[in-house]
């Protein structure tokens, strides 16, 4: 793949300048620890409303609540971050108008939309370990004590999904690459976190085959989701990519 490391190293230096990345990561990081905190607190006081929204996640406590009620948070506010960070990464340079020097570069298309990709993923990782580091500090602040038991295993399965939920953003880059811009790709977004709770409330009973609510679904019941059921999480994600690619290559600027 002609030029790859080179356009690895030009994406690499887009994302560490972005403002875009790293407000959107501090959001989610901060929000999700801050309103997780709040929800245990309300929980615990006996507030019927919240505990009416949690659910069956109301009926732990201590680090199985606070485990449970992020692991809500972050189902859909990383789809959302992630969703948004991978609309700039491919709408901006239409909005900037750099697409026109990137297809002028001797590196192909192909290559271009793999490094995105290749940071893309890389970003999602780092904001679910950072993510997962705050949540863990915000127990013990709040004095929940150390983790223990099943509570580690919690915190793994919240890594995963809020890295799972850069996968399911995968749509976005597609929409954002047709639309040349990142507001049609934060559109897909929204549409995808949408369609994955109607799935889920159409069809709760096959909701674990359905890629965009797999993530979700085993974070909160894992013993209910395989492992082939969250594996389609990512072989969506990899046709998302796929088609990116292929719009990206048959990009016509002059239009």
């Amino acid at each position: 793949m002609s030029g790859l490391r080179a356009a690895l190293w030009v994406e690499a230096r887009k994302a560490r300048a972005a403002r875009v990345l790293h407000v959107a990561a501090v959001l989610l990081v901060i929000g999700a620890a801050v309103l997780s905190a709040s929800l245990t607190a309300a929980v615990e006081a006996g507030n019927e409303q919240i505990v009416a929204k949690l659910g069956q996640a109301a009926g732990s406590e201590g680090w199985p609540l606070l485990t449970a009620t992020v692991t809500q948070i972050v189902a859909a506010g990383a789809v959302l971050t992630f969703g948004l960070t991978l609309s700039w990464q491919f709408g901006r340079e239409f909005t900037d108008g750099t697409a026109y020097g990137l297809c002028a570069l001797p590196v192909s298309r192909t290559a271009q939309v793999v490094a995105k990709f290749v940071v893309h993923t890389v970003w999602t990782l780092a904001v679910a370990a950072v993510l997962v580091g705050f949540v863990v500090l915000t127990g013990l602040a709040v004095g929940l004590g150390r983790p223990d038991h099943g509570d580690p295993a919690a915190l793994g399965r919240l890594l995963v999904l809020c890295v799972l939920g850069g996968l399911v953003a995968a749509p976005a880059a597609v929409a954002a690459t047709l639309g040349r811009g990142p507001m049609p790709g934060i559109a897909a977004t929204v549409g995808v976190i949408v369609l994955a709770q109607v799935s889920v409330a159409a069809a709760p009973a096959s909701s674990a085959w359905i890629p965009l609510a797999a993530p979700a679904l085993w974070a909160m019941r894992p013993d209910q989701v395989s492992l082939a059921q969250l594996g389609l999480t990512a072989v969506t994600a990899v046709v998302f990519a796929a088609l990116t690619a292929r719009a990206w290559s048959r990009l016509e600027l002059d239009r």
